[in-house]
């Protein structure tokens, strides 16, 4: 991160949930640029999901509704690549500078296996 004060934070627990009031988990602070790049990659996704779901109101044929949902489906893996790639450059870069690298990994792991179920 090239300048602190650009920084966002938040939190979210190993099931990658934000935490409630009652529940504080440890922080992530990001880049306002990446957080940007990946809430406008989303708001793109989440525009084509309303298409697709008009392709069916309108009876489109299965198969230009398939494509359609075969892009989304794209654009939401590259989305995690992303997310991903930030965590592994920022997060674990920070975990290991303050000495929790262990809780950074098992949190990261349990994430990875909800992700590839």
């Amino acid at each position: 991160m090239s300048n602190p004060s650009d920084a966002i934070s938040h939190s979210h627990d190993s099931n990658g949930h934000a935490p409630d009031a009652n529940n504080h988990s440890h922080g992530h602070a990001h880049s306002e640029e990446s957080l940007k790049r990946i809430v406008n990659r989303l708001s793109r996704i989440e525009g084509h999901v309303r298409g697709i779901k008009t392709m069916v109101n309108e009876g489109r044929p299965c198969p230009d509704v398939l494509v359609q949902v075969a892009a989304v489906r794209g654009a939401l893996d590259r989305v995690a690549r992303l997310i991903l790639d930030e965590h592994l450059s920022e997060c674990i870069s920070r975990a290991v500078a303050e000495g929790n690298i262990e809780t950074e990994l098992t949190e990261l792991k349990a994430a990875l296996d909800r992700f590839f179920d």
